[in-house]
């Protein structure tokens, strides 16, 4: 005798297409211009902490961490100390620790992949893929190349652009003379908008973001990126309708 689940559908089996890496290409290519930027501002500022090319390029290469290489680069010293390593590793590891909602936000599609196949699309995971992800998820789509594809040209264009970035040296090591720095802010606000799910999901938005600006104003550092994220997640989890 079946049982009534046969009635249901299947789920989708997981896919990872070439098809999928090229929309994934497409869809992060507005983002690029201010990829390149910051690439090349993080060069600049790796030359002016007496970096090598070697060494410059080497770090984005397997760090791949985007603005918290910008921040590691402020907190770069010519004499290291134990204290100093750690102080260090605390804040970019603060700054970092948002990927960590974010690819949460997405295992139950990662989880319908081998392991090894989760593990090196995370190796090219940034807030772009994320965004891209996400929004391509919510409609519908399955093709975890879209989420690889764009990572791995963002990957590309971030070492590759150190070069130019060390060569020039000083021109754009700070971004925020040239208000380049709001860049990402923007491009990340024109991109949620479509996730907007109605009133009931604006109070998570607003409680994430009044706690990071107190969070910022009573703390220095970076702590309110994490604070503010946490806020919000747990507030929306909070508020989440019961399945």
């Amino acid at each position: 005798m079946p049982s009534s689940d046969d009635n249901s559908d299947p789920p989708a089996a997981a896919q990872l297409t070439l098809a999928g890496m090229r929309l994934g290409l497409r869809r992060v290519s507005v983002l690029m211009p201010g990829v390149i930027v910051f690439a090349v501002a993080f060069g600049a500022a790796a030359s002016a902490k007496g970096l090598t090319l070697f060494e410059a390029v080497l770090m984005s290469a397997l760090v791949y961490a985007g603005v918290s290489q910008l921040v590691a680069m402020e907190l770069w010293r010519p004499e290291w100390t134990w204290g100093a390593i750690v102080a260090l590793a605390f804040v970019t590891a603060t700054v970092n620790a948002r990927t960590i909602l974010q690819a949460a936000s997405l295992q139950p599609w990662f989880s319908r992949y081998p392991w090894f196949v989760t593990a090196f699309q995370l190796s090219f995971f940034t807030d772009a893929n994320w965004l891209v992800g996400t929004r391509y998820h919510g409609e519908g789509g399955r093709d975890l190349g879209v989420v690889l594809g764009a990572g791995l040209a963002l990957w590309v264009l971030w070492v590759a652009m150190t070069v130019p970035g060390y060569l020039l040296g000083t021109l754009v090591a700070d971004p925020r003379r040239y208000g380049i720095d709001m860049v990402m802010p923007i491009f990340f606000a024109a991109m949620i908008v479509p996730l907007w799910r109605g009133k009931r999901a604006m109070l998570p938005w607003i409680i994430a973001g009044v706690v990071a600006l107190v969070t910022a104003r009573l703390v220095d550092g970076y702590a309110f990126i994490i604070v503010g994220a946490l806020s919000g997640a747990v507030a929306g989890a909070l508020l989440d309708d019961p399945a």
